[in-house]
């Protein structure tokens, strides 16, 4: 099939931690629809650079379907970066971005016939946010839904507010911060000290059919999840999922 490529202006900008901002694009009136599933991602072309690896760059959406035409994307800083340089120095709002898309396999189960321990660092959150609020918008599930999201500092925290309303409304979903960097114990019973692995390691040490594991993030967090998940604790390769972010 040919693809379809689309123009979108910035609508809306926010720093959302230090080091992460969340972008918007809002697709014109006259434009094709953009459809996507819940954890796709979409691929711009900046101006950044002559060959076609040069300009483009990945990003998953953040934001379930909703019809109003709005994609929002969650972009971290990287320290040299091209593109990281052009969209945290150079793009305001109603600079024009072209993107195509939407591409990936990384979405919900076609039947959710198993519990979800969604696990991910750093923006990687990006696509399980998707996930979580297309559930929470036409119906949710009666599987259970853990997310695992580790960082280093409170301030790296995305969309924290979010997850815990959303703990607070559905008894089926779970929200786990780990934090890499701070000092002491959190007192908040939903704040642990350490990463990723050791939540998982600790919540499910006991290996059990019914659960699918999804991981977004990093290489090497996805690598050690993997290799822990399937080989030290046990669980069946078509029990692990991911998406990698580099």
């Amino acid at each position: 099939m040919p693809v379809t490529w689309y123009t979108a202006p910035i609508s809306r900008i926010e720093q959302a931690t230090p080091r992460v901002r969340r972008m918007w694009l809002t697709l014109p009136e006259q434009s094709a629809e953009f459809y996507f599933s819940p954890g796709q991602f979409l691929t711009m072309d900046l101006p950044i650079g002559e060959k076609r690896l040069q300009r483009w760059r990945s990003y998953s959406i953040a934001n379930a379907p909703n019809g109003n035409r709005e994609i929002e994307l969650c972009i971290v800083h990287r320290e040299g970066g091209t593109a990281s340089e052009y969209l945290f120095e150079e793009v305001k709002v109603g600079t024009e971005i072209k993107f195509k898309g939407p591409d990936g396999a990384f979405v919900l189960p076609e039947t959710m016939d198993r519990d979800l321990i969604m696990i991910c660092t750093g923006t990687g959150v990006a696509p399980f946010r998707s996930m979580i609020q297309h559930l929470d918008n036409n119906g949710w599930t009666d599987r259970n839904i853990h997310l695992i999201f580790g960082s280093r500092n409170r301030e790296d925290l995305l969309y924290a507010d979010e997850f815990l309303d959303l703990a607070s409304r559905r008894p089926g979903f779970r929200y786990t911060a780990t934090l890499s960097r701070i000092a002491e114990d959190p007192a908040e019973p939903w704040i642990r000290k350490g990463y990723v692995h050791n939540a998982y390691e600790q919540d499910y040490a006991e290996t059990s059919p019914d659960r699918k594991f999804l991981l977004c993030g990093w290489t090497n967090m996805i690598d050690t999840a993997v290799e822990k998940l399937i080989i030290q604790m046990g669980y069946g390769r078509d029990q692990v999922g991911y998406e990698l972010y580099g």
